[in-house]
């Protein structure tokens, strides 16, 4: 018979003992830097993207950044804070990964950990602060109505989080077993009285949080919304983790980023080294849109400029033709795939992240 693993018997560590791989002083671009080249082909499509987004912004339509966690390791922090103070993106949407790093940088100044030398001594994930401190902001900001990405961007800005007293917590919970906040305000019951967080205000000082994009977002009243997977993420790893507090924030995080895809209609959509979370919460949710739009008498979404930005060579297919046959490998590159079957434009760039994007700041600013 198999058993679960009980995770309160895992042995952390504080994020202070770990060997960090990335600095925030070494990582962090200057957006008034010159970018780094690319090639003549991507230079132009980076202009055309910066009059496409331009020109979305002017009609209203949404300009959605949908990024993964090597973005924020590859020290573009500073030019999204200048994007989003200029009102050039509307959604900023990533996944838990780009939030462990995030929050790490900002309160720790590092971040990054040699996964192969870690799992080995059973130490990978096994941080206390992260866990903790990632726990303690979504189901905080759970109870305000705050889903992943807006709850953590409010701990980081406000350095810290306020929790009620325990024993409101259960009054509240036994005077209204069907108030919809009734399972969140149970799972901060459990982790308050289980990991001995206590009531009232905790001071959490985020001394990089200019490192954070998180936090900039917040900051700017921009929707940043986190699309986890759960065991994805080494919050996993501790006794305080919670697959419901995690869901939970992680489904209001779904429906915010339809709103936003629902505003799609003549905009924007920049997809950046997210191969998996990005394609595959796009299509689910263009899908949701659709199906209301039908509803309302309205036509489905068809206007939208997509940009996918990789690494990779994407399987030497012209994705401005649609999708390429089964029989070529170019099929199965799924953050290929899945844009350019979502009824708009899609463009396809093998550059690197950063650079794309510090390009396309200075062709937004020129």
């Amino acid at each position: 018979m198999v058993e679960p693993l009980d995770l309160g018997r895992l042995k952390v560590f504080p994020l202070a003992q770990r060997h960090h791989l990335t600095r925030v002083a070494e990582i962090l671009l200057d957006p008034d830097a010159e970018p780094k080249p690319c090639t003549p082909a991507n230079a132009a499509l980076i202009e055309r993207c910066a009059r496409d987004v331009s020109a979305a912004r002017q009609r209203g339509a949404a300009v959605m950044l949908i990024y993964g966690a090597h973005l924020l390791r590859n020290g573009a922090a500073q030019i999204l804070e200048r994007m989003l103070a200029a009102g050039q993106l509307t959604h900023l949407a990533t996944n838990g990964a780009g939030t462990i790093h995030d929050w790490e940088y900002a309160w720790f100044g590092a971040s990054t950990e040699s996964v192969e030398m870690n799992v080995a001594t059973g130490t990978f994930g096994t941080w206390d602060e992260t866990a903790t401190n990632i726990h303690r902001a979504i189901m905080a900001g759970a109870l305000d109505g705050l889903g992943y990405g807006r709850a953590l961007g409010r701990l980081i800005h406000k350095d810290g989080v306020t929790l009620p007293k325990v024993d409101e917590l259960a009054a509240a919970i036994a005077a209204e077993p069907e108030h919809p906040l009734t399972s969140a305000r149970a799972d901060l019951l459990w982790a308050m009285r289980s990991q001995g967080w206590p009531a009232g205000h905790t001071r959490i000082e985020h001394r990089w949080k200019h490192a954070s994009i998180i936090a900039q977002a917040y900051r700017h009243g921009v929707p940043l919304t986190v699309h986890p997977g759960i065991g994805y993420d080494i919050i996993s790893n501790h006794s305080v983790f919670s697959g419901s507090a995690i869901g939970r924030a992680a489904e209001w995080d779904f429906k915010l980023f339809g709103g936003s895809v629902a505003q799609l209609e003549g905009g924007v959509v920049l997809s950046v080294g997210s191969a998996i979370m990005g394609p595959q919460v796009f299509e689910k949710s263009v899908s949701c849109v659709n199906n209301l739009r039908l509803q309302d008498g309205l036509p489905v979404l068809t206007n939208l400029t997509i940009y996918v930005v990789d690494l990779q060579d994407g399987g030497g297919w012209d994705w401005t033709q649609g999708e390429p046959p089964k029989t070529n490998p170019a099929y199965y590159l799924r953050f290929c795939k899945s844009y350019s079957r979502m009824g708009g434009a899609m463009h396809y760039l093998q550059c690197d992240n950063a650079t794309f994007i510090h390009r396309l700041y200075r062709a937004l600013a020129s």
